[in-house]
């Protein structure tokens, strides 16, 4: 049976050309990119190649560029970072539906000292600026907006809020694990923006390797203190065939990013468009107009998340819950929650995220299969017929 993979929000295929590129630095150009000698000296040229590749996919400089482990890791040295060079001030704003690698640190900090603000969104997932604004202060350390939602897709605007953060002198970070590579991202068009976070995993380099973007002159505290690594902002030896990797896929990003927003962008839509059309009681969360070109998040109602995964798992499909009930809760995503989707149509959440690797045969095939398996689970279901009828009235 083959597999159809629409879960790419969640991690992505190595691009073959990724490792191609990896291969020779675990066996061949093992050195050491520390070391004196020409051995190793020749795996810190490849680091610095990586480097500017990385930098250029979101037009940074070099210099600007820390490689971490992941996107949690770079998200959490940019909030610590900020604390600790204002120790003064302990006050944090952010959303209520960022990636729990915010939202999980920020609930961790309210314990130990830290008031957080939490900007509303509303029914389309769009942020409450007035809120968010008014709540920055003089006691603000750092503002932390994801820079578009890791299930809904939607985009928030982070140069206007960048901007308005720079005025107040207040440190602005964004989580932008979901929107390099995506759609174009430009630091230096974001003026206000300090730091920002990206993963290799989300654009086809391997797990384990992700980049924090730090503006020069920001003031930075490392979260990782050992050796000179990364000029000595965070410290440990490099993780050198996957930086090589993350500098390849940074590279066949810019080259696929017209597709990426183009024949994607137009897989996802008809996708959307079968499914709504042909499958009664089905709603779409988010923003249409301002979201990310691969991602598709759809409530069918009266059925459960993990019900319809289980089904698409046996016809190969991959995608993902928008709920929670996988992980043994029965809550719907905090991300739904906070939109106000209904929890009749909360509980039965799918997100799709397709990449350049998905094709319109596969499109057809999920649009095919859809509508009799949600069909199958409703007739299961204790509360569709009377959730249907209260509708019909």
């Amino acid at each position: 049976m083959k597999t159809i993979y629409m879960d790419n929000n969640a991690t992505t295929r190595v691009a073959r050309e990724v490792l191609e590129e990896m291969l020779p630095y675990f066996t061949d150009y093992y050195g050491n990119p520390s070391s004196m000698h020409a051995f190793g000296g020749e795996v810190g040229k490849k680091i610095a190649e990586a480097r500017e590749k990385t930098a250029a996919l979101i037009n940074a400089s070099p210099d600007e560029i820390i490689f971490t482990s992941c996107g949690t890791e770079s998200d959490s040295t940019a909030i610590y970072a900020a604390l600790q060079s204002n120790p003064g001030k302990k006050h944090i704003v952010t959303t209520r539906v960022e990636h729990p690698a915010i939202k999980n640190l920020c609930e961790h900090l309210a314990k130990n000292g830290y008031r957080i603000s939490w900007v509303p969104v509303d029914k389309k997932g769009n942020l409450d600026i007035d809120y968010l604004y008014d709540h920055m202060t003089e006691d603000t350390a750092i503002v932390s907006v994801m820079w578009a939602n890791n299930e809904t897709g939607v985009i928030f605007p982070i140069e206007q809020i960048a901007e308005a953060a720079a005025e107040r002198g207040i440190a602005f970070h964004t989580d932008a694990v979901q929107t390099v590579g995506k759609i174009p991202v430009d630091v230096k068009a974001a003026g206000g923006l300090r730091m920002l976070s990206f993963s290799g995993h989300k654009i086809h380099a391997p797990k384990g390797v992700a980049a924090l973007y730090v503006r020069k002159g920001t003031k930075f505290a490392p979260f990782l203190i050992g050796g000179h690594q990364e000029r000595g902002r965070r410290g440990g030896t490099e993780n050198v065939s996957s930086i090589i990797g993350l500098g390849k896929a940074a590279e066949l990003a810019i080259r696929n990013l017209g597709e990426e927003t183009g024949r994607v962008s137009a897989l996802r839509d008809k996708l959307e468009k079968n499914l709504l059309e042909n499958i009664p009681n089905t709603l779409l969360n988010g923003n249409r107009e301002h979201r990310l070109p691969n991602t598709s998040s759809l409530s069918f109602e009266y059925v459960e998340g993990e019900s319809i995964l289980l089904m698409m798992d046996q016809l190969g499909i991959c995608a993902s819950s928008g709920s929670a009930c996988t992980s043994g809760s029965l809550e719907p995503s905090h991300v739904l929650r906070a939109m106000g989707v209904p929890f009749t149509a909360a509980h039965g959440s799918i997100r799709f995220s397709l990449s350049i690797y998905n094709t319109e045969e596969e499109v057809d095939f999920v649009s095919q299969q859809m509508p009799p398996l949600i069909d199958r689970l409703r007739q299961m279901s204790p509360f569709w017929k009377q959730g249907a009828s209260c509708k019909a009235q």
